[in-house]
């Protein structure tokens, strides 16, 4: 469990998010030991339970913003007071547009079988 003063700055830089009308949603997650992975190497799915030895790197939480560019992104995630062991990785989720026409046209119901 995160320390008192931690948890504090943190809702300061989600109010700031927040005030600035960017952030979408933000939430913290449980650890990998309270999960489960479905793996479909074979076809069908495939569930193993955490917790995950081979897992080097944990997402602990997220925060979705609607900013303009990827440096507005990067200016937002440089302002939070993360910890000395914390890394923030800054991903563009994907839009409809971002591929091709074949791939819009399944998505549309056009390629899909009757």
């Amino acid at each position: 469990m995160p320390e008192p003063e931690a948890v504090r700055r943190m809702m300061v830089y989600n109010r700031e998010l927040q005030h600035a009308g960017v952030l979408l949603g933000c939430d913290g997650l449980h650890p990998p030991s309270m999960g489960a992975r479905i793996s479909f190497a074979e076809g069908k799915g495939r569930v193993v339970d955490g917790p995950f030895t081979e897992a080097r790197e944990v997402l602990g939480g997220y925060w979705m913003i609607d900013v303009g560019s990827l440096a507005e992104a990067v200016e937002w995630a440089r302002r939070c007071p993360a910890g000395p062991d914390e890394i923030i990785e800054v991903r563009q989720v994907q839009e409809l547009a971002d591929f091709p026409q074949e791939i819009r046209a399944v998505v549309a119901g056009d390629g899909m079988p009757a």
